[in-house]
């Protein structure tokens, strides 16, 4: 499997929905996420989007240069982004990090915030406009002119100066849970993704889009989005699940459930459901919590548990057909480590790259002579 961090370029902390502990978003701290992940094993990290996160593509490429073997996941923006524009940032992010660039198409899902970018589409106009968009971004990253004609771009003669390293180009995830994010899927895509939703659902997922895709003949891969709470023991990491929610109020769990309501995410409204904006009753799934999604939109489930409990439950997802796990946790630099050191040596991981040096130094605590 191929497990993924997060940069938080909307800020850290130490609880959820308060400055208590919190960490601003700085250069130099999201540099130590990076190293950190770059360090570890991790197969690469998601850059998050949107009006409440700094650009993930300048985001990206300022860190290419402190890191060696990282994929960056960024996204490109149907409706936002030109596609023959977005064409040529991804080649040239390609190039210049040596193939380590992977490619999030994101819709978006909260009108406000599109409104505000001036995308003034339905839920089902996006998808139609995602579809014509990747359509002719794939076109165009094959290096021939490219022309088309469609309800929502009309392109003449587009072209790539400079083709990508990765062939035919950086790969597609998509994350959805709509009829419609599904037909895309199908079309287009090499790696679905989901939110951490019960197995039993996620099941459900899968076989779908694998129906769907095979009528087109392609094959799809399969990836989840989780917050990950691990410790050595049970009760570690119940309290310290409890612990992340502390600081919210029942004000600033209603406010922020007020603001998920307008969204016309499938994704986002089966997220809601699984907490109903309510503290009681919140381990939906064994080891799977809906805490996190009280307040924080997308991805709103952690696994919680021993690293034995967690591994298991990871393997369950695994034996699903889900091969990528894109996973985070508060604060982001400490949870990097505890999730290397205590969840890597129990799970399906290939070897991770060595630079051949034999490095000659202590690990853990040794005393002094």
């Amino acid at each position: 499997m191929n497990i993924l961090w997060f940069i938080p370029t909307h800020g850290d902390g130490r609880y959820l929905g308060s400055t208590k502990g919190g960490r601003p978003v700085t250069f130099s701290y999201l540099k130590q996420i990076a190293q950190a992940v770059d360090n570890l094993g991790y197969y690469g990290a998601l850059l998050p989007t949107g009006v409440s996160c700094e650009d993930a593509w300048v985001t990206a490429s300022s860190l290419l240069s402190v890191t060696d073997r990282m994929k960056f996941l960024v996204a490109v923006r149907p409706g936002l982004m030109s596609p023959s524009v977005a064409a040529r940032m991804a080649s040239t992010m390609d190039r210049l990090s040596n193939g380590r660039l992977l490619i999030n198409v994101v819709t978006g899902g909260d009108p406000v915030e599109l409104a505000g970018d001036g995308l003034h589409l339905s839920h089902s106009e996006r998808y139609e406009l995602t579809d014509e968009f990747l359509e002719v971004w794939r076109a165009v990253m094959g290096g021939e002119p490219v022309n088309f004609e469609g309800k929502h771009f009309s392109i003449k003669e587009s072209r790539i100066g400079y083709p990508p390293i990765q062939k035919p180009y950086p790969p597609l995830y998509i994350g959805g849970s709509s009829d419609a994010a599904i037909e895309v899927t199908a079309k287009h895509i090499d790696v679905f993704l989901t939110w951490g939703e019960p197995p039993s659902q996620v099941a459900e997922k899968i076989a779908k889009v694998k129906e769907v895709a095979q009528k087109t003949g392609r094959t799809v891969r399969f990836g989840i989005r989780l917050h990950v709470i691990v410790r050595e023991t049970e009760e570690e990491a119940w309290t310290e699940a409890e612990n992340l929610i502390s600081q919210l109020t029942d004000s600033d769990i209603a406010a922020a459930q007020k603001v998920f309501q307008r969204f016309d995410s499938v994704g986002q409204r089966r997220m809601t459901e699984l907490n109903n904006g309510s503290r009681e009753s919140l381990e939906i799934s064994p080891n799977l919590w809906a805490g996190v999604g009280l307040v924080r939109g997308g991805a709103g489930t952690a696994l919680v548990g021993s690293a034995h409990s967690v591994a298991e439950r990871i393997r369950e997802y695994e034996s699903l057909g889900i091969d990528t796990f894109i996973l985070s946790g508060y604060p982001h630099l400490e949870e990097a480590y505890r999730v290397a050191e205590l969840l890597f040596p129990l799970l399906n991981i290939g070897p991770k790259e060595e630079s051949g040096k034999q490095w000659l130094s202590p690990f853990g605590g040794v005393s002094a002579r």
